[in-house]
C-alpha cells in the first residue's frame, strides 16, 4: 500500500517476484490513473530489490495493452491496474491489479431502497475482490446480489472490462456497478439493454450512465455514415485488440456494398493518425471505447462492427448490439 492512498500496490509481492525470478531489469506500466506513482514505485521497488527499473511512457489502456517493445528489454514487466484476460497469457507479464481499500459501506447504504430483490454485481479490478463483501451486506438487507462468471476474457467472477460484459449474467433485471467512472457501467447497459446503477464510493454517490445521451450519439453517427462511398477498417496492433481476420470479414462486406474498402493498421488510433486518409467512415476493430467515448473528436463518423453492419445494411437497426471482444 502506498502511504496515504486507498490503493494496494502490492509492493512486497511485487519484491517477492523480483527475487524469486531473479529479473535484473523490470519494466513497470500504468494506466493514466496510476500513472503519477510511478516515480515512487519504481524508486521503492529499486531500494528493495537492486533491480533496474525502466517505466513505459506509453498508453496502459487494459490488460490488452501490454508494452511490448518494453517487455522485450526487461526481464519482467508489471502491469498495474487490471487484472490478467486469462486467454491472453504473456510470458514475463505479472498483472498488478491495485486493489482499493475504500470504505464501501456510506455508498452501500445509499443503494440499499434504490434496488430491487435481486441485483447482478459488477465491478472493475480495483474493486471486483470487494463483491462478496457487497452480496453479504444486502443480504442482511434482504437483497439477493448475484456474482457471475464471465466467459474466456474474464479473470475474476462479477469483472467487467471496457470490452466485455459477459459477467453480466442475464437472470437479473437490474445490475448494481461498484466503482468509479461512467464507461463501464455505461457499456453494461449497452449489452445488456437493463437499468444500471453506478455505486462510486470515491464520490459517495448512487447514479445511473446516461445511455440516452450514448445512444443518440451513435445512432447519428450511423446516420451520417448511410451515405459512405469510402470506409477505412482499422486494426489495432495492441496484443488484446488484435482482430485481423474481424476486419478483412469487414473489408469485404463493404467492397460487396460497393464500398472503396482499405485496412489501416495502427498502434493508437487518434485523429492526427487517422487525418491524411480520405475516407467517408472509419470503422474500428480495436476497442469500442475509441468509437463510443471519443465520437467528437474524428472529423468523420468512427464506428464499432455492428454499427457498420447497421450502416450499410447487413444488420436491423433493431440488431445492433454492444461491440465485445471474446
Amino acid at each position: 500500500m502506498m502511504p496515504g492512498d486507498m490503493y494496494d500496490f502490492n509492493l512486497n509481492y511485487i519484491a517477492d517476484t523480483i527475487k524469486r525470478r531473479r529479473a535484473g531489469t523490470v519494466g513497470l506500466q500504468f494506466p493514466s490513473g496510476f500513472a503519477r506513482m510511478a516515480i515512487e514505485i519504481s524508486e521503492k521497488i529499486r531500494e528493495h530489490t537492486g533491480s533496474t527499473v525502466v517505466i513505459s511512457a506509453n498508453s496502459c489502456f487494459g490488460a490488452c495493452d501490454i508494452d511490448c517493445g518494453l517487455l522485450e528489454s526487461v526481464d519482467l514487466l508489471f502491469q498495474f491496474g487490471h487484472a490478467e484476460i486469462p486467454n491472453l497469457r504473456v510470458e514475463n507479464v505479472v498483472a498488478i491489479e491495485v486493489e482499493s481499500t475504500i470504505d464501501l459501506l456510506p455508498v452501500m447504504e445509499q443503494a440499499i431502497g434504490m434496488i430491487g430483490d435481486r441485483v447482478g454485481l459488477l465491478s472493475t479490478a480495483q474493486f471486483v475482490h470487494r463483491l462478496p463483501e457487497v452480496q453479504r451486506y444486502l443480504r442482511e438487507h434482504g437483497i439477493s446480489g448475484v456474482i457471475s462468471r464471465g466467459d474466456a476474457r474474464i479473470a475474476h467472477p462479477g469483472l467487467v472490462l471496457g470490452c466485455n460484459f459477459s459477467s453480466a449474467t442475464p437472470d437479473c433485471d437490474e445490475y448494481l456497478y461498484i466503482g468509479t467512472g461512467d464507461f463501464h457501467a455505461l457499456g453494461v447497459a449497452l449489452a445488456t439493454h437493463k437499468p444500471v446503477r453506478i455505486a462510486d464510493p470515491a464520490m459517495n454517490e448512487i447514479r445511473k450512465p446516461d445511455v440516452d445521451r450514448v445512444l443518440r450519439q451513435r445512432c447519428a453517427a450511423i446516420e451520417r455514415a448511410l451515405d459512405a462511398e469510402s470506409v477505412g477498417i482499422i486494426v489495432s496492433t495492441k496484443i488484446g485488440q488484435f482482430r485481423e481476420s474481424l476486419a478483412f470479414g469487414l473489408r469485404e462486406m463493404a467492397e460487396q456494398h460497393g464500398l472503396d474498402a482499405h485496412i489501416l493498421i495502427a498502434d493508437m488510433v487518434t485523429p492526427e493518425a487517422l487525418l491524411p486518409f480520405d475516407v467517408d467512415v472509419f470503422v474500428s476493430t480495436a476497442c469500442p471505447r475509441i468509437a463510443i467515448d471519443n465520437t467528437a473528436i474524428f472529423r468523420v463518423p468512427v464506428l464499432t462492427p455492428p454499427e457498420f453492419e447497421v450502416a450499410i445494411g447487413e444488420r436491423r437497426w433493431g440488431d445492433l448490439v454492444f461491440d465485445e471482444i471474446a
